[in-house]
């Protein structure tokens, strides 16, 4: 019989942690098993509200100790990589949204499927499953709001943006309103390095809508290999000067990049 890919094995891949090798043979392994691929992408999409309600800093103790549960569950490996993440923890770096999923998950009684070595056997075929996708949460009182596209949104929302990687190395996300003004939120400037992290990441720092009309676009881009942001904020600039043309079409971009948008209506 084989083997469901086990919980642990999925957190691994939300934080990032897998070499691509692996990475690639755990996502052909859940291609091929029913619901697989939904199971990894409903994690990736439930940890961005996660992160919002659990601040870096209230947690960090916390992750630390229940990663130590999730390392003794695992099958040990005579070449597992070292992890370098938590350096970053101690050095107040904003803390990913896999950091804190690794945080919930643990809570669930590990199966006993994470102790045999079976649970490992994977093939080696890649994938095409999984696709980027940009998440947006809007701040509130109580736990964060996700806005899916076409939701409705108004000056001083303060938004939360979050992107899921796929496997895409480099990446920018920038947004346009209906006054044709382009902001860049990733990376945090024109000569910032577009390299993407693994898993679901929040972006460190959140945005408020002003009063521009009509709607707020977000594109996240994406690419295989280096691209230079500065040409893709220059070619949205251009493009975004007709309203109607920005609020519908998608951006004109070379070939080797692709695109993912959400448009909040005002």
């Amino acid at each position: 019989m084989a083997h469901r890919t086990p919980d642990w094995l999925l957190e691994r891949m939300t934080l990032g942690e897998l070499p691509p090798e692996e990475l690639a043979a755990a996502r052909a392994r859940l291609a091929s098993e029913p619901e697989g691929l939904e199971r990894l992408a409903q994690l990736e999409s439930d940890d961005g509200a996660t992160l919002a309600k659990l601040p870096p800093s209230e947690v960090a103790a916390e992750v630390a100790r229940r990663r130590r549960v999730v390392e003794a569950s695992r099958p040990v490996r005579a070449s597992s990589p070292s992890r370098r993440w938590w350096p970053a923890v101690a050095l107040g770096v904003p803390v990913t949204v896999g950091l804190v999923l690794l945080m919930v998950l643990s809570q669930r009684e590990l199966p006993e499927e994470a102790h045999s070595p079976q649970a490992v056997l994977l093939d080696t075929t890649r994938t095409k499953g999984l696709e980027p996708k940009l998440l947006i949460h809007r701040r509130t009182r109580g736990e964060p709001e996700p806005l899916g596209d076409s939701a409705r949104a108004a000056r001083g929302d303060v938004l939360q943006l979050s992107y899921v990687s796929a496997g895409r190395r480099y990446g920018a996300v920038l947004s346009v309103d209906g006054r044709g003004s382009v902001t860049l939120h990733f990376p945090e400037s024109l000569t910032g390095s577009p390299e993407l992290k693994g898993g679901t990441v929040s972006l460190p720092s959140a945005y408020e809508l002003d009063d521009a009309p009509a709607f707020e676009r977000f594109f996240f881009v994406t690419s295989d290999a280096p691209f230079d942001v500065a040409a893709v904020m220059e070619s949205a600039r251009q493009w975004a000067r007709e309203p109607e043309r920005a609020r519908h079409a998608p951006l004109p971009l070379p070939e080797p990049l692709s695109q993912t948008s959400v448009t909040l209506e005002k």
